[in-house]
């Protein structure tokens, strides 16, 4: 308890007591009862990467579930399933080189109504689906293979034929969708070349998400189209470290709803309390992303982490059509090998503003500290015509820049402090 006690008075008072519960709730203390391990196999799975095996592996999490529980494990092998469905008490382990590969049968994603895109409709579910499981344990080192580049082609073809065609017109299945869970690991995972999101947490809370390797298409040649790594939906108390991500859209997106009465949704609370460290990113979309649906995100910390691939370390989107308010983010002990530090602007894929007035948004609190090493520029921030953005410290960097033009424009109260460019003091033109 001393050690829980001294971790919360290293962080900011506010997060105090819900780091506390965090760290107590991702300890393991709450144990899954029953056996330690079932084998897959036990149950008529074939690792031989053709066999279907959704009825073989959803009976199997039931008969489990239904015994008390515990663990499924994936011995090396590769196991093709559609849709499957975890129940109470059941964990899922996959061992070195077992992977759990995603069938490119859409039929075999049954539509159901899911959150998706910031509200539900009918719509394909994940390969792994879990819906108000508490205590919920996923771990590696095995993979979890959306065989994604059907599906991407499917939807490259629909862009040539309409090109302002939505993300949603093509179905596409994401590999990981967990909603209404609290107390929830997932620990040394490969996510690989996913048909749509990676990894997608919706109204869960105190989760812990480590060691996780997420790519897509790398090395295939392909675009992979709304690739996200993880989208953090609506969520509180939510710790990313140690990951790596190479997709090609938001590396973090943090998420709610959009839409001029966004605010008045009770099925997206604000996303608040996350931290991230210790994280890689070597392609994507920005270190910590906002959006495309998001209404209130507070209380954000990213820290430790290396930027490789051209990317904004922080990236926030303005919707024109949606009242958002952005508070307290904070990015401290940053290596930068490319990329700029913000990019903060209107964002108006697919606006729409339901007949109602342009609505406000506002960004305010937001700290850059300590970053080092060689990038692209500072970025820009623009608030646009319905944003204000204030409170805004660069300090204690010391990069070298292609270009040392930052466009800040409309920024209340902007602190550059102890800031060198190209081995020169620099300060805002």
């Amino acid at each position: 308890m001393m050690v829980l006690l001294n971790a919360a008075r290293r962080l900011p008072a506010v997060m105090s007591l819900a780091a506390l519960f965090l760290l107590g709730a991702c300890s393991g203390a709450v144990p899954t009862s029953g056996p330690a391990a079932s084998l897959i196999t036990q149950y008529g799975a074939v690792g031989d990467g053709q066999t279907l095996n959704t009825r073989a592996l959803q009976a199997a999490i039931d008969q489990l579930s239904a015994a008390g529980g515990g663990t499924l494990r994936f011995p090396k092998g590769v196991f093709v399933s559609g849709a499957l469905f975890l129940k109470p008490r059941v964990n899922i382990a996959l061992d070195q080189g077992a992977v759990l590969q995603g069938s490119t049968a859409v039929s075999d994603y049954p539509r159901m109504n899911t959150r998706i895109e910031g509200h539900m409709e009918p719509w394909l579910p994940a390969l792994l689906n879990a819906d108000g499981i508490d205590h919920l344990r996923l771990s590696g080192p095995g993979t979890l293979d959306g065989h994604g580049a059907p599906f991407w082609d499917a939807f490259w073809q629909r862009r040539k034929e309409n090109r302002h065609c939505t993300n949603l017109e093509v179905p596409r299945p994401r590999l990981v969708f967990f909603q209404n869970c609290r107390d929830l690991q997932i620990s040394g995972v490969e996510f690989k070349d996913s048909g749509f999101w990676n990894l997608h947490l919706y109204r869960c809370q105190d989760a812990l998400l480590e060691r996780l390797n997420i790519h897509a298409a790398q090395g295939t040649g392909k675009r992979a189209p709304s690739s996200d790594g993880m989208d953090l939906d609506s969520c509180q108390r939510i710790t990313v470290r140690d990951c790596t991500f190479a997709v090609q859209d938001d590396c973090i997106a943090l998420k709610g709803t959009k839409g001029p009465f966004a605010l008045a949704d009770p099925s997206s609370p604000p996303v608040e309390h996350i931290r991230i460290s210790g994280c890689t990113y070597n392609e994507g979309g920005g270190g910590v992303t906002c959006g495309s649906e998001a209404t209130v995100v507070r209380d954000v910390v990213l820290e430790h982490c290396t930027i490789n691939g051209s990317m904004a370390l922080v990236h926030l989107k303005l919707r024109p059509d949606t009242p958002q308010h952005y508070e307290d983010f904070h990015c401290r002990d940053i290596v930068m090998h490319n990329g700029r530090i913000f990019e903060v602007s209107p964002w108006s894929q697919f606006f729409d503003l339901k007949g109602q007035s342009p609505p406000h948004s506002t960004v305010t609190n937001i700290t850059v500290s300590g970053v080092t090493g060689n990038a692209e520029s500072m970025g820009k921030i623009q608030p646009g015509k319905q944003a204000t953005i204030s409170n805004v410290v660069l300090e204690n960097v010391d990069l070298k820049l292609k270009s040392d033009q930052f466009d800040a424009t409309g920024v209340e109260n902007l602190q550059v402090r102890n800031v060198a460019v190209n081995g020169k003091p620099w300060a805002v033109k």
